[in-house]
């Protein structure tokens, strides 16, 4: 961070924080708060006389609440500009000052608390989003001691103790006598790979994910013990060890070597005998198939890593997708692993999945490249695939640029829509919400997508399934089921699109119309869409065709819709079956009442279900089992609907 500091081509905004981002590639405004510090950055001496007289004392974060600080302080050793700061919500008051003491005692006179926040504006070409990660409060997981027993610590707050520039500065000892502990254990995987259920819908007691850095963390921890103090008795508690980074293997092996002793099991009960001071644990050692039991000094609780708070926000004013996890997702994760679905976006490091120093590093780097390639360049390239708003059919609705996931279209009310063709990213969702026809999909337009229904349906129309497939999930998970030679009903013929969101009501129905048997819309799932949340417009309009078909006397169940990755080529040969089935008992009779019923009906494109504006007592009922169940529908949860009898996507709001 000290050598970014002093680089001259580098503008190091320290305390500062990203206010709103609009632009797009190439020309992105971006508006920067500067905190106010209340001292003198370039004045300021670190001289540390301020502190030494602040009365008001506070858990240092930096030390993980191990040792305190003053309401005046340097954050962190080597930060950059090394100068004290004020937290305002932590001194005894600016306005009117009820102490002053740190201002008398500064002779530079560096302290000013009539000092304000400061906005900046950018015009930068590329960002490159790296915000990081956070770690796991196992606060929820009570079983093992967090919260009660004061020898229970973090793997973060170990780090502090056993660290030179710590508390105790580097004199490992254990919190509660301050003795130095003989026997250590380490409980791996808190907060990691805990399978989301009933009990833990919300992930609070644990991630499915692997943390990545949590095992090669103890066996660097383990290490670091035994050359310190080598009588050290260690124990690792775990489930798996995962060490498949370059010489991880041998570093695992070489603290087997040194003694460090490796149970295969996680502690079911954690005791604490307050007459010893030793911590009792409770194992079942799956290897052995033993329960066996433990007493340590000092139990060290290994915890996993989440997306860090600030991204979410970061990510909102990018228009950027997420996976189910959390973290940032990359547009391709093999051809465009830095890249994000907006253009000149990038990510780097642990905002895109926990990783170590090395592997952030290198992506970084790869971020920094792609960056540097970008800007370098006399012109940009844009898709071929972009929007176009025909000026003569619009009718300044606005209701394009309501659904755009990447801001892309500029509208203001009695001002035709205008496509920013930088910025778009050709999901063709807007395509699909105009009701005049308006917009124009190069290369996906409407007259392409009829034409393919038409050819579909020809010949033959009772004996096909007509499916929509997205181009990132669905129609490559497809793929995957035909290069693995997974069987399933060869009677399926796909329509690509590049999102599921571009599938129009007019195509279902016009399908319907020409005497489709089945159709099936799929996409990505549902936290995983490449075009951030287009997605959910996808269900808006499917719950709105269940209601129309339903009104026109035609079974709702003979449209689906599921959501189908990319690797899951053995769901997509399963969906495709289950589809089957449903078009083997659709009767010809049924498909002739079908076309009698929608011929010149009007479209339907709102749901009922979508006009709630709270929270409301609703049904879902699966179309595929019929099963139903009673829910809280609430259009600002982000989950996907699956019916818990048959795992279906194909479950409608039933007010």
């Amino acid at each position: 961070m000290m050598d970014v500091g002093r680089h001259p081509n580098i503008e190091l905004m320290a305390y500062s924080e990203v206010e709103d981002i609009s632009g797009y590639v190439g020309n992105f405004k971006v508006h920067v708060r500067k905190k106010a510090r209340y001292v003198d950055a370039t004045e300021c001496t670190a001289c540390g006389d301020c502190a030494k007289v602040c009365p008001i004392v506070m858990p240092d974060a930096f030390q993980a609440g191990l040792a305190t600080r003053r309401a005046i302080y340097i954050p962190f050793p080597q930060a950059v500009p090394s100068a004290y700061i004020v937290n305002a919500d932590e001194c005894l008051g600016n306005n009117p000052i009820a102490c002053g003491k740190c201002i008398q005692a500064c002779d530079k006179g560096c302290i000013d608390f009539d000092m304000l926040d400061e906005i900046v504006a950018l015009d930068v070409g590329a960002i490159i989003v790296a915000t990081g990660m956070d770690v796991y409060d196992p606060t929820a997981l009570d079983e093992y001691g967090y919260t009660s027993i004061v020898d229970v610590i973090t793997s973060m707050e170990f780090e502090r103790l056993i660290s030179a520039g710590g508390p105790t500065e580097g004199h490992f000892v254990r919190p509660s006598d301050r003795t130095r502990p003989k026997r250590i254990g380490f409980v791996q995987c808190v907060g990691s790979r805990t399978l989301h259920s009933e009990k833990n819908p919300d992930g609070a007691r644990g991630n499915p994910y692997c943390s990545n850095i949590c095992c090669m963390n103890t066996i660097k921890d383990s290490l670091l013990l035994k050359d310190h103090y080598p009588d050290t008795e260690i124990t690792v508690f775990y489930m798996d060890i995962r060490a498949f980074g370059k010489g991880f293997e041998d570093l695992y092996m070489t603290s087997k070597a040194k003694g460090v002793r490796y149970i295969r099991g996680l502690p079911g009960e954690v005791v604490a005998d307050d007459a010893t001071g030793n911590i009792h644990l409770y194992v079942e050692n799956t290897a052995t198939g033993l329960l066996e039991e433990h007493d340590v000094d000092l139990l060290v609780l290994s915890v996993g890593t989440v997306p860090c708070k600030e991204t979410d926000l970061v990510r909102q004013l990018l228009t950027l997708s997420r996976t189910g996890d959390g973290f940032l997702m990359e547009a391709h994760p093999k051809l465009k692993p830095v890249d994000t679905p907006t253009k000149g976006v990038y990510v780097a490091g642990c905002a895109e999945s926990p990783k170590d120093i090395k592997d952030s590093v290198t992506q970084a780097s790869a971020a920094a490249a792609r960056a540097e390639i970008l800007l370098n360049a006399p012109k940009i390239k844009v898709e071929a695939i972009t929007a176009v708003v025909d000026p003569d059919l619009c009718k300044m609705c606005g209701q394009c640029a309501a659904v755009c996931p990447f801001s892309a279209i500029l509208w203001e009310k009695k001002q035709v829509a205008r496509v920013v063709s930088a910025a778009c990213a050709g999901c063709g969702t807007c395509a699909a919400e105009c009701p005049f026809d308006a917009i124009t999909m190069r290369h996906f337009t409407d007259q392409q997508v009829y034409a393919m229904i038409d050819a579909i349906l020809e010949t033959n129309p009772l004996e096909k399934i007509l499916a929509f497939a997205c181009n990132w999930c669905s129609y490559a998970g497809a793929d995957t089921a035909g290069t693995a030679r997974l069987q399933y009903p060869a009677n399926a013929r796909l329509i690509r699109t590049m999102c599921s969101g571009r599938v129009k009501p007019d195509f279902v129905w016009y399908a319907f119309q020409k005497g489709a048997p089945m159709v099936l819309v799929s996409g990505c799932h549902f936290a995983d869409c490449h075009y951030i949340n287009a997605n959910r417009q996808t269900v808006r309009r499917v719950d709105a065709l269940w209601e129309g078909l339903e009104q026109h006397g035609v079974r709702p169940e003979r449209l689906q819709i599921d959501w189908c990755s990319a690797a899951e080529g053995q769901k997509w040969a399963r969906i495709m079956r289950e589809v089957e089935e449903l078009r083997a008992a659709v009767t010809p009779d049924e498909v002739e009442r079908t076309q009698e019923a929608l011929a010149g009906k009007k479209v339907p494109r709102t749901s009922q279900v979508w006009r709630l504006k709270a929270p409301a007592p609703a049904t879902l009922a699966c179309y595929r089992c019929g099963h139903t169940w009673p829910v809280t529908f609430n259009l600002e949860e982000d989950k996907e609907r699956m019916c818990p009898a048959c795992r279906s996507n194909s479950v409608r709001v039933v007010l």
